[in-house]
């Protein structure tokens, strides 16, 4: 997908034909590049089934790959329904080769991270302003993840507009205002210990005397378990839809792929407080459980929008669930082919 395909709004007409080569361009080395920043997660599955002396397909081998998908984060309940999907195709097909199989079974995961609803896996910027509400934990991404929004929504013609709404960590306001001089970005702020929804405000009311397109709002990280802070999520969320009818167009939880299954409990409470539209899951480079992507998907029910696979900010990238599970969990190249 395109990324302007991904944010729903765009008209293609008005996007600059140098910024659809340059996207048609990333994409082609797009697999090899993802399959290059998943190395870790790639790597742990494929030692997983170096272990194995069984060459065929077969129950040791479906065991192996039970023992690798939870060891990968999938999750039980996700690893018992791919299992069982990839023993059925490889009877059906009568599959003897076990780099099939493991194409088999990225096409398995493939399937169930698709989407039912292609809709969903957009992100909505229809709307004049559109606004984006960014939440998560400390140190999961979103400053940074919205510094690459920022830049790519400037990059298909949209006017973006940041809105500082941590303000209880100076450094956090600090990082959004270097990130909007870096793109070049609009930026309403305010003082460390100033009211997020009055922030939030502020900004929303700029974002309509300036003509914005696009609203990124960032919030203080916070824990589950932080009530008071939750509860004020819950305030600037609710400030947001008086001001605008409809907003906020998407909330996007961000969040770390290194915490692993640790991450989904916070995910579930996020949910429940904000109505999450969507995860962006960044640091996927940085571990080595590619699988949280299924468990994720599966637990929440709510589709994964993009995915953070490196430090450049092409490095924020639309999530493909058939490229991401052939990264990762496909048949080995002919580089690994004798590994």
């Amino acid at each position: 997908m395109e990324w302007h395909e991904v944010f729903k709004g765009v008209p293609v007409d008005e996007v600059p034909e140098e910024i659809i080569a340059e996207e048609a361009r990333e994409r082609a080395s797009l697999f090899s590049r993802v399959r290059l920043n998943l190395g870790r997660a790639r790597a742990a599955v494929r030692d997983q089934l170096k272990a194995t002396v069984y060459r065929g397909v077969g129950r040791p081998l479906f065991e192996q790959i039970e023992e690798m998908l939870i060891a990968a984060d999938v999750g039980m309940d996700g690893t018992i329904e791919i299992v069982k999907q990839l023993e059925d195709r490889c009877i059906r097909k009568q599959i003897s080769d076990r780099e099939q199989c493991m194409d088999e079974l990225a096409d398995v995961i493939a399937g169930i991270l698709r989407s039912d609803d292609a809709e969903r896996q957009r992100i909505d910027v229809s709307a004049a302003p559109s606004v984006i509400f960014m939440v998560g934990v400390n140190g999961a991404g979103k400053t940074t993840t919205i510094g690459k929004m920022a830049w790519r929504l400037q990059e298909l013609g949209k006017v973006p507009l940041m809105v500082a709404g941590d303000t209880f960590r100076a450094a956090a306001v600090q990082q959004l205002v270097e990130w909007s001089e870096r793109v070049g970005c609009g930026i309403v702020k305010q003082d460390q210990g100033g009211d997020p929804a009055a922030v939030v405000y502020d900004g929303l009311a700029a974002a309509r005397s300036r003509a914005v397109d696009v609203v990124l709002v960032d919030t203080a990280g916070r824990l589950h378990t932080q009530v008071n802070l939750m509860r004020e999520l819950e305030k600037v969320h609710r400030v947001i839809q008086r001001q605008i009818p409809g907003a906020p167009h998407e909330t996007l939880l961000v969040m770390d792929a290194t915490t692993g299954q640790n991450g989904l409990r916070q995910a579930c409470e996020f949910q429940q407080a904000v109505d999450v539209s969507g995860v962006v899951l960044t640091k996927l480079d940085g571990t080595a459980k590619g699988g949280i992507v299924v468990a994720i998907h599966q637990t929440l029910g709510i589709p994964i929008k993009l995915i953070g696979v490196g430090e450049r900010l092409e490095d924020l990238r639309p999530f493909e669930p058939e490229v991401f599970a052939r990264a990762i969990f496909g048949g080995a190249d002919e580089s690994e082919a004798d590994d």
